[in-house]
């Protein structure tokens, strides 16, 4: 293997300026063996590169060739695939897998250690040895045929030194006195060898020359050693005493550590005794004041809240652990004690005599407010209590019971004085109202709560229409079984009626909004802290410098927020529980009063509890008038619903005309009514809805009071009262009856349209009824031209009818139409005009009807009416002139 090694660093490798390290002889692995070497090999120039080169001998000679080579940097995975048996056969992972069978198992192991060994020393990657037993993989060269292979080359390239110019020169002369040292090389190096003994020889004699100088150097030496041990001695007694220094120092930093440590223990007593004394000391100032300051004078009420203040720091001090088992401690908590029962005693008792106080002040003011409609103020008790607030924060902390009993105390003298004072309030509003009432019954002499507008159902079950009587005489009658209407009824009464109502709603917001503040502010029912009992609270140290407290959690501060507002609105609720009850009988009051009151209370209830919502959705102002409001809804849908049956039981005279109906001009007074209350109104969707129910029922009776009506056609009472509705609808602009006033206009337009038709059939029934059986011939199939040939329609037939209507007769007979439509019109709509007018239009289109038919079935004939169309108008002129 030698030789080979040399062969191949001579022929292959020397001329590319590499050197050969490592070798081995493999084969491919499973396939026909081809015998082929795997040399390791680094170049002689810098940088060096590492290479595994395949060599394998020439088929056509005998030499050795290159056949492939790959960078060690490429190289990946080196897989011995047995670390503890013997096995020939390693894996290199290159670009792909090459898997080689090696001559032996030594040649393998030596193999990889010298790539692994050649890896560390100049690449340094990371490269993956599988199934390499670690011995392979040490630092220190291997022995045996290992180092003859590898590690012999790396350590002579280790060692090797280039050449000095000195010795070049020297090698160089050597070489020039023996000329056959390129030749004869062995006997140039025997000659070197005889020189060499000879040289040796001659340093033997010289060292045996210069034995005395020898004798005198081992002299020297034995001194030196003699001085050696000396020194050990002093070095020895130096130690010793040092040792001595050494325990002594000992035994002082061992006093020093038990020193510091007394120390730092007396510094945290002194800590711990200055954290009890600066948080669990009461000043005698403070003690005094909680025993015996004045809870009456602000200065003496200032004093309570700072000693309150510092007490409550005092007892809520998070101690740390072992200060409960002091006496001291123990000793001062009993103290704190007894001086919070003490205080929470006094403040209780001083607070029920302020309470009984205020309220005796409050009740002499009751008798003034007694006539007016106004309610007293208590703001002067509450600006007195609220000085109070902190010390009752206080209580709320420390002594909850005693907060509580407080405050119910508190809920049932404020009950009692609100009722009171509420009552009287609500008794002056209803004998104002009452009084309105009464006066609207004095100025129009009626008698009982059926003189309003919409009056009692069995006055109107009575009423009847009368038949050609104006509408102020038919007002007039209304008046007389009780009723009247909105355009006769003394506005201002109604106007009274809503400031009244106004002022009540004006007077109880602002009291309830300054009494729930009040509650807030004095009772702490709204504070972002929630303090649980003393001495019984998780621990927490703060590390702020501040003193310690106990903190809630914060579930439990989120319920208490939740807690609080339901405590205020409960308090409110009791205190005001008369409120509700007051107002409901008030709204029946004056719907009893006038049942279109609840028009008003609709537009003010629904403003002020707007407004309360804005504020707050949630407090007893906005759910109690919001209660009170469904109770106003519902009065307004009763009062709708009455005016609907009113539409229904209406009954008509059969003897009279009908003219208007009243329930017409009922809605008619509401709708502008309303419009005028809802102006601005929040709630216009309540009103929309009602308008809608009350059209359709007009429309409805309408439709059948006109079928009923046995004076009056049908027609004409259709007629009239539609174009009443569509000219109310039309002057008031109401939106949302758009579609009824498009509506009534059609049904308007229709029955007049069909009650001049009907009517004009009379003046002229002859005539018409000619013309008639004349048109019903074409429509059998009889040509035009030869009607006049069958004997009821020929020339003289025609003649004769004609000569029964000349032009006297006809205005005779359109006089006595005139008077007539006169008879079954009524005088408030104005109408007569407007169907003469259609009349005369549907009379000249009769009369070109007729001379169309002359003209087609009698062509020739010199058959024409005895009046001309200008004789008409004529006519229709002078009847309308003389009426």
């Amino acid at each position: 293997m030698t030789a080979i090694k040399h062969a191949l660093q001579r022929d292959i490798f020397t001329p590319n300026d590499e050197r050969l390290l490592g070798i081995v002889n493999v084969c491919k692995a499973g396939k026909k063996k081809k015998n082929c070497f795997l040399c390791a090999t680094v170049t002689t120039e810098r940088p060096v590169q590492v290479k595994v080169v395949k060599v394998k001998k020439s088929d056509k000679g005998d030499f050795y060739k290159r056949q492939q080579t790959w960078e060690l940097r490429d190289l990946t995975v080196v897989d011995a695939k047995d670390a503890s048996k013997e096995n020939p056969e390693f894996d290199l992972h290159f670009e792909k897998v090459y898997k080689w069978l090696a001559s032996s198992t030594a040649e393998k192991n030596s193999f990889i250690s010298c790539i692994w060994k050649l890896n560390q020393r100049y690449l340094r990657k990371k490269l993956e040895f599988v199934n390499v037993s670690s011995q392979l993989l040490e630092e220190s060269v291997p022995s045996g045929e290992s180092q003859s292979v590898a590690g012999g080359d790396e350590d002579a390239l280790e060692e090797y030194q280039e050449l000095s110019a000195r010795e070049e020169q020297d090698i160089e002369g050597m070489m020039e006195m023996c000329e056959y040292a390129v030749s004869n090389a062995e006997a140039f190096a025997e000659k070197l060898f005889k020189e060499l003994q000879v040289l040796d020889g001659a340093n033997i004699q010289s060292i045996m020359a210069s034995e005395k100088q020898v004798n005198i150097l081992m002299k020297l030496l034995d001194d030196a050693l003699a001085e050696v041990d000396t020194i050990e001695g002093k070095l020895s007694s130096y130690e010793e005493m040092l040792q001595s220094v050494k325990d002594q120092m000992d035994q002082i930093s061992q006093s020093n550590r038990l020193i510091q440590i007394s120390s730092t223990n007396n510094g945290k007593l002194l800590d711990e005794i200055q954290f009890l004394v600066n948080y669990m000391d009461l000043s005698k100032g403070h003690i005094r004041a909680l025993q015996e300051g004045d809870l009456t004078s602000p200065r003496g009420i200032e004093a309570c809240i700072s000693a309150s203040e510092a007490l409550l720091q005092c007892m809520n001090v998070a101690l740390r652990p072992g200060h409960d088992q002091l006496a001291a401690v123990t000793q001062q908590q009993k103290l704190f004690s007894e001086l919070r029962d003490t205080f929470a005693r006094r403040l209780t008792n001083h607070l029920n005599n302020v309470f009984v106080h205020q309220g005796h002040d409050q009740s002499s003011t009751l008798s003034q407010n007694s006539a007016e409609l106004t309610l007293p103020k208590h703001s002067p008790l509450h600006r007195d209590l609220l000085r109070y607030a902190k010390l009752m924060e206080w209580l709320k902390n420390t002594q909850r019971e005693k907060y509580e009993g407080l405050s119910r105390t508190y809920v049932d003298y404020m009950n009692r004085l609100y009722e009171r004072e509420i009552k009287d309030f609500f008794e002056v509003a209803k004998i104002k109202m009452a009084g309105t009432s009464k006066e609207a019954k004095g100025k129009f002499g009626l008698h009982g709560s059926s003189g309003k507008l919409t009056g009692s159902t069995s006055s109107l079950n009575k009423l009847t229409v009368q038949g050609s009587n104006s509408r102020r005489s038919q007002s007039s009658s209304l008046l007389d079984m009780g009723n009247m209407s909105a355009s006769d009824l003394d506005v201002a009464d109604r106007t009274k009626f809503d400031k009244i109502f106004e002022q009540v709603l004006s007077e109880l917001e602002p009291l309830c909004l300054a009494e729930q503040d009040f509650i807030s502010k004095f009772f702490k029912l709204q504070q972002h802290q929630t303090v649980l009992p003393p001495l019984a609270q998780p621990e927490t140290e703060e590390t702020d410098g501040s003193i310690p407290s106990r903190m809630p959690p914060q579930a439990d501060h989120r319920h208490s927020l939740s807690s609080e507002k339901d405590t205020v609105r409960l308090m409110m609720n009791k205190i005001f529980q008369s409120i509700e009850p007051e107002l409901n009988s008030l709204i029946a009051l004056g719907d009893k009063i006038d049942s279109f009151h609840s028009l008003y209370m609709l537009v003010k209830m629904s403003h002020h509890v707007w407004t309360a919502e804005n504020v707050d959705p949630a407090s007893f102002l906005s759910t109690t008038l919001g209660n009170v409001l469904v109770t106003v809804k519902r009065n307004f849908d009763k009062c709708i619903s009455g005016q609907i049956k009113q539409m229904e039981e209406v009954k008509i005279s059969k003897k009279s005309k009908v003219g208007i109906l009243p329930f017409v001009t009922r809605f008619e007074e509401f709708a502008e009514l309303a419009e005028t209350i809802f102006r601005n109104a929040e709630r216009r969707g309540d009103l929309d809805k009602a308008y809608v129910k009350l059209i359709r029922a007009v429309f409805m009776n309408v439709e059948k009071v006109a079928s009923e009506s046995q004076k009056t056609p049908r027609d004409v009472v259709m007629m009239e009262n539609f174009h009443h509705i569509f000219s109310t609808l039309s002057r008031l602009k109401i939106s949302c009856l758009d579609t009824e006033r498009r509506e009534a206009k059609h049904k308007y337009t229709d029955h007049l349209q069909s009650y001049v038709i009907n009517s004009l059939g009379q003046p002229l029934e002859k005539l018409n009824h000619f013309f008639e059986g004349v048109e019903s011939r074409v429509a059998l199939g009889v040509r035009e031209e030869e009607v006049s040939y069958h004997l009821a329609f020929n020339k003289q037939e025609l003649r004769k009818v004609i000569k029964e209507y000349p032009g006297k007769e006809v205005k005779k007979g359109l006089d006595n139409l005139y008077k007539k439509v006169d008879k079954h019109l009524c005088e408030e709509e104005s109408l007569l005009q407007v169907v003469w007018h259609s009349m005369q239009d549907e009379f000249i289109r009769q009369y070109k009807h007729f001379e169309g038919l002359i003209g087609r079935c009698y062509p020739g004939s010199g058959i024409t009416m005895e009046f001309t169309i200008q004789d008409i108008l004529e006519y229709f002129s002078s009847i309308a002139q003389s009426h």
